[in-house]
C-alpha cells in the first residue's frame, strides 16, 4: 500500500456505465484490476450494446476476485444510465469510470486518503491527463487541450497538493467564463453515495452539462477537494459522448442558466445576478408579449365564428 490504512478499507463502487464500447473498454478494465486499493465492486450499467462490450465485462467478471455486478437494459438516455449504476451500487463511494478511460494504480487509495484527512468534504476529484486517439490528432485537438487542461486555472491552491473549494466559488465575478466546468469530467471524481439521498442524482434533462451541474450541487452544500496532479487518463477520439450533439449543448447552457438564477442566486456575484435578471426579464416580457397576442387572435377567432 501506498498510505496508511485508508478510512477503515469501506467499499467503493467502481460505476462503469457503457454503451457500444468496446473499442477502448478492456484497457478500462484492466485499470480497475491494477488498483492498489483493493475492497472494491464493479458496476456496470449497459444501455443495450450491440457490440462485443457485453462480452468483454463477462469475461472481465469472470477473472476477477471482486464483485462485479453487469446490468443490460433499453437506452433511457446518458444520465439515466449514470443514476442506474449508482442505484445499484452497493459502496459507500461512487467512483465513475467511463468506458474509454483509464485509472491510475493509486486513483482510488489517494482519493480514500483525502476523505480520511478532510471527512466534511462533498467530493473529491483529481487532475487528469489526456489519451488522443489517432484519429483525432490535429491542431484543433491541441488547442482544445491546451484550453481546457487546466479546469483549476482561476483558483489557488490550498497547499502544494489539493486545492480546496467552496461555496464561494458561485460569488467570483469569473465564474461563467473560462471553464464552466472547474471540478472535472465523471472519472476525476469520487463521492459518497450517502449525498445523493439529500441532493438527488443525475439531472436526464441535460446532455452534455449534467456532470458539473452536479458537482456544484454538491459544492453548494459541501467543500470540494480536487488534487493537484493526474490520477486519471481522459480519452479523446471521435465517438466520445461529448463530441457529439452541439444543440443539445445550447439546449443545456440555456437551462443551466435557469437553473443558476433559481437555485444560486443568492451565492453569485452582483454582476451575475444583473445578467441573469436581464436574460429572464426580457425572456418573461417576450413570453407575455407572445400570451397577449395569443388572447388576442383567439378572442378574435371567437367572434368570426359566432
Amino acid at each position: 500500500m501506498l498510505l496508511n490504512n485508508v478510512v477503515n478499507n469501506q467499499l467503493v463502487s467502481i460505476c462503469v456505465p457503457t454503451y457500444n464500447g468496446a473499442k477502448f473498454l478492456q484497457e478500462s478494465l484492466d485499470s480497475v484490476n491494477a488498483q492498489s486499493y483493493k475492497n472494491i465492486e464493479v458496476i456496470i450499467s449497459d444501455d443495450n450494446s450491440t457490440d462485443e462490450t457485453l462480452e468483454i465485462c463477462t469475461k472481465f467478471k469472470e477473472s476477477t476476485l471482486f464483485p462485479v455486478h453487469i446490468y443490460n437494459h433499453q437506452p433511457q438516455g446518458i444520465g439515466a444510465n449514470w443514476n442506474h449504476c449508482i442505484e445499484r451500487a452497493n459502496g459507500i463511494y461512487i467512483k465513475f469510470l467511463f468506458q474509454d478511460d483509464i485509472l491510475y494504480d493509486t486513483c482510488i487509495e489517494e482519493m480514500m486518503e483525502i476523505y480520511k484527512e478532510y471527512p466534511e468534504i462533498g467530493l473529491v476529484a483529481c487532475k487528469r491527463d489526456f489519451i488522443v486517439d489517432v484519429n483525432m490528432k490535429s491542431e484543433q485537438t491541441e488547442i482544445w487541450i491546451e484550453k481546457y487542461n487546466d479546469l483549476q486555472i482561476d483558483y489557488e491552491l490550498f497547499n502544494d497538493s489539493i486545492y480546496y473549494l467552496t461555496h464561494a466559488v458561485f460569488g467570483k465575478r469569473s465564474f461563467l467564463d473560462s471553464h464552466r466546468n472547474k471540478i472535472g469530467e465523471p472519472s476525476c471524481v469520487m463521492f459518497r453515495k450517502e449525498i445523493t439521498k439529500s441532493i438527488g442524482l443525475f439531472d436526464v434533462r441535460l446532455k452534455q452539462i449534467l456532470d458539473y451541474e452536479y458537482w456544484y450541487r454538491i459544492l453548494k452544500n459541501k467543500p470540494v477537494i480536487v488534487i493537484n496532479k493526474p490520477l486519471v487518463a481522459f480519452r479523446i477520439h471521435e465517438n466520445q459522448a461529448t463530441n457529439v450533439n452541439s444543440k443539445a449543448e445550447i439546449n443545456d447552457y440555456n437551462m443551466y442558466h435557469k437553473i443558476l438564477h433559481k437555485e444560486y442566486y443568492h451565492f453569485l456575484h452582483d454582476s451575475l445576478k444583473e445578467s441573469l435578471d436581464n436574460e429572464f426579464s426580457k425572456s418573461n416580457e417576450l413570453k407575455k408579449y407572445v400570451l397577449k397576442k395569443y388572447k388576442s387572435l383567439k378572442s378574435k377567432i371567437k367572434k368570426w365564428l359566432r
